[in-house]
């Protein structure tokens, strides 16, 4: 199957059953995104994709967390395994959904094409309350986590508008081996990888720094 995008989600602010703050995570297919670079984290526009929102830009959106990309393959992992339907979007609150493209074994640095857009692999989704409280499953943070399929979050190198529709191809890979699973592995806190991952010089200076802080160096 070729790499394609199966739906582009996007939502205004909402309440989540739980938390007090609103929150951006209970997405809906649209008929096409408009992404664009946020800008640095707190300052900037917090999302990447027009007329999405951002609940908590302390630790969301911002340049490298511009776009969140999952499969869905995946969520036809959790599907089965949650015994629950997961909709593109309004589960796990990705803004592009994916066919035919294993997503968690991207190199971190790599570059998509995505209809007029060019975004690049930055960092994997970790897990948050946010998250936990909108699954409303036992244990969901740790659980999900442990799977370590955790989707990619990308930095949009080139805005440009996306589609149901249209292919991905990644047109530039890095000279390393970071995938986006050992960078998750490195910031739930594997020193070893860490190092490595530093080492390698494999992240954007904004996020060697973000890697740096997590294990003192």
């Amino acid at each position: 199957m070729s790499a394609a995008v199966r739906s582009v989600n996007a939502a205004p602010l909402g309440r989540v059953r739980g938390l007090a703050r609103p929150s951006g995570i209970q997405k809906r297919p649209v008929d096409r995104i408009e992404v664009r670079d946020p800008g640095p984290k707190r300052v900037g526009l917090g999302s990447g994709v027009v007329g999405d929102a951002i609940g908590n830009k302390k630790f969301h959106g911002g340049e490298s967390q511009a776009v969140y990309a999952f499969a869905r393959e995946e969520l036809d992992w959790w599907e089965r395994e949650l015994g629950r339907e997961l909709p593109d979007g309004a589960a796990f609150g990705e803004n592009v959904t994916t066919t035919g493209l294993e997503v968690d074994d991207a190199l971190v640095g790599e570059r998509w094409r995505v209809g007029t857009a060019l975004l690049e692999v930055c960092r994997p989704r970790t897990p948050c309350a946010t998250f936990a409280a909108h699954m409303g499953e036992l244990r969901w943070m740790k659980r999900f986590a442990a799977r370590e399929r955790v989707g990619a979050y990308l930095a949009v190198v080139e805005a440009g508008v996306i589609e149901p529709g249209d292919p991905i191809e990644v047109v530039e890979r890095p000279d390393h081996d970071v995938t986006v699973p050992m960078l998750f592995r490195a910031v739930m806190g594997d020193r070893d990888l860490g190092r490595h991952i530093l080492d390698a010089e494999a992240l954007r200076p904004s996020e060697h720094e973000w890697l740096a802080g997590r294990f003192g160096r």
